[in-house]
């Protein structure tokens, strides 16, 4: 029986707050779990193809030509710690591309079709904004994974996203939602941490993923290197976080990866 993948979007309007950062070793962290794994870079900044080394100024095809024009995905997905389809500064060009478009926001669910059943999951790295791209995301996915900063300015975003969410649920995807809320850049030592951890808690109740994600140079020195934190530092805190939070989001949205496939 064929497995048909799973597509979580990583969204936030909000920039800085780990959405990279958590798609790329989210998607390491099950890749070693024996998933099949495909990260979309639809931010163009480009930071997850820079984080696993991809050269993205020598790109031929990026995902502006996936969705402009209409480029199988197939033809660009690079294989490196996880298969990671790459943007590229032009991508910030496809929101007026696309905007004469019939059926513009389902450019991305158009082209992920022929993929759903070679990859198990499908994580989408969203750009720091509400626009189009970031609502083809949202058309393309099963669920929304909301990484946010534990600080008070980071949390009133969520409003907005929550207002976006539903004209998305209304017209295009009605059966898109929030799955997950990260705590992320987390200070337990500090009152206002620990105060909007208790914010999160008392308005989205279980949607806040029991993991914390820290602070650790870690995160800063491992895409340099092009790699991840779950190979650039595997036994540290930072690659433990992610494997809590894959396990997590493998019990709450991921069927098993059959016995068979796993050995």
């Amino acid at each position: 029986m064929s497995r048909t993948a799973r597509v979580l979007a990583l969204a936030n309007q909000k920039g800085g707050v780990a959405k990279t950062t958590t798609a790329l070793n989210l998607g390491v962290a099950l890749k070693d779990m024996g998933y099949r794994v495909l990260a979309v870079d639809l931010d163009p900044q480009s930071n997850l193809s820079m984080s696993q080394g991809v050269n993205v100024e020598e790109l031929t095809l990026t995902m502006y030509d996936v969705l402009v024009r209409e480029i199988p995905m197939a033809n660009l997905i690079q294989s490196r710690e996880i298969d990671i389809a790459p943007a590229g500064i032009e991508l910030a060009g496809a929101e007026l591309a696309l905007t004469a478009t019939i059926g513009r926001e389902r450019a991305l669910q158009r082209t992920l079709r022929p993929l759903m059943d070679k990859y198990d999951v499908i994580l989408i790295d969203t750009p720091p904004s509400l626009g189009l791209l970031t609502i083809n995301a949202m058309v393309a996915s099963h669920g929304v994974i909301v990484p946010v900063q534990c600080e008070y300015l980071s949390l009133r975003g969520l409003a907005q996203l929550q207002a976006t969410l539903e004209q998305v649920r209304e017209h295009l995807n009605p059966d898109i939602a929030i799955v997950g809320i990260l705590p992320t850049m987390y200070d337990g030592r500090t009152l206002h941490g620990r105060e909007a951890i208790d914010v999160l808690t008392q308005g989205f109740g279980d949607l806040v993923y029991p993991i914390r994600i820290g602070k650790t140079i870690r995160f800063a020195e491992a895409p340099v290197s092009g790699r991840s934190v779950m190979s650039y530092d595997p036994q540290g805190q930072a690659a433990r976080w992610y494997r809590q939070l894959a396990h997590i989001v493998v019990e709450r949205e991921l069927s098993p990866v059959p016995q068979e496939v796993r050995a």
